[in-house]
């Protein structure tokens, strides 16, 4: 068999998938009006486990799809979901840590696989280093697929966008606005010290004002944006369930004890624990919270139930503890 008859061939094959994958889309995929939120990935930090996928939420308005952060599994939720994947033009990344970030570069490929025309664009703090990263990291795939009869430069599909706090993205559907929050405290000297910043989001649509904290530590700014927001959206941390952690595998003892104190300032000033939740959303007063970026408990067959119960004793309003593929 020839070169030529096996490339034809190939081409032949990629085209029947891209159809069948049409097909499985056009039948899962359903219209959407108004505003849904979609928690598709919802374990906090870099260690992978089997029952949530790392970071990431859809955001459907009025049909259009809108991506919060990329964490690890983030295009396989999106098809589970019932949307296609090729369809988010937009995405929104709080910060780039790997958990918030790890599936961007599979969406990327996915979506230039099949084939997708029109630019995604990616909007945050450090973000034009990130999509740089990772179209260098695709590219001897990119270069293998050219073989075979894709000849759209993956450049000219993906687009980083370095944001500043303010208007960050308008559109019909979705006015964004983003307000720096305090989980990057970076010193003076050191590589990430004014490179990279870490955003909370607001999202207004025609019926809805949908909040995103990302990971950040108790903040008067992320109240202030947040106010009357009807979906509050927020990460969840036990800095006692960490330190358990930690303990058992023997990681706690082996840090000095600077090492530790450093830890817990960390974990108590960069994030936000239930009693913080609780505080901050009666302060803005949002309509609704949703508790999402949870981490492994050290108590085994947790619900988390006592996250929700902790920050009703501050805040009156409906609590959800999300699950993957939640829908709100």
């Amino acid at each position: 068999m020839t070169k030529s008859v096996i490339s034809a061939l190939a081409i032949v094959a990629g085209l029947a998938m891209t159809a069948a994958n049409d097909r499985a889309l056009a039948q899962n995929g359903p219209a959407a009006t108004g505003t849904t939120l979609i928690t598709l990935g919802t374990r906090g930090g870099p260690l992978p486990t089997k029952d949530r996928a790392q970071s990431s939420n859809l955001l459907v308005v009025n049909g259009t799809l809108y991506l919060v952060d990329a964490g690890g599994g983030v295009t396989g939720r999106i098809a589970q979901s019932g949307y296609d994947f090729r369809k988010v033009g937009k995405i929104f990344i709080t910060h780039p840590h790997s958990d918030h970030t790890a599936g961007l570069a599979t969406l990327m490929v996915s979506q230039w696989e099949y084939q997708r025309a029109e630019p995604t664009d990616i909007y945050g703090g450090g973000v034009a280093a990130l999509v740089k990263g990772a179209l260098d990291y695709l590219t001897p795939n990119a270069e293998i697929r050219w073989a075979e009869g894709k000849r759209r430069p993956m450049a000219d599909t993906f687009h980083g966008h370095d944001v500043e706090p303010g208007l960050v993205y308008q559109d019909a559907n979705v006015k964004v606005t983003a307000v720096e929050n305090t989980h990057f405290h970076f010193q003076p000297g050191t590589p990430p010290y004014g490179k990279y910043k870490s955003y909370s989001y607001r999202f207004e649509t025609p019926d809805r004002v949908v909040f995103f904290t990302g990971d950040t530590g108790p903040s008067d700014a992320v109240v202030e944006l947040a106010k009357g927001a009807d979906l509050y959206v927020t990460e969840t941390t036990s800095p006692d369930d960490v330190v358990e952690l930690f303990k058992r595998n023997g990681a706690w003892q082996a840090k000095t004890p600077s090492e530790q104190e450093g830890f817990l300032r960390h974990m108590h000033e960069e994030h936000v624990t239930p009693e913080d939740i609780g505080k901050m959303a009666a302060k803005a007063g949002v309509k609704a919270v949703v508790m999402t970026h949870i981490g492994p408990s050290a108590t085994p067959n947790d619900d988390y139930q006592r996250f929700v119960d902790e920050a009703k004793k501050y805040y009156a309003g409906p609590i959800t503890l999300a699950k993957d593929l939640m829908k709100f």
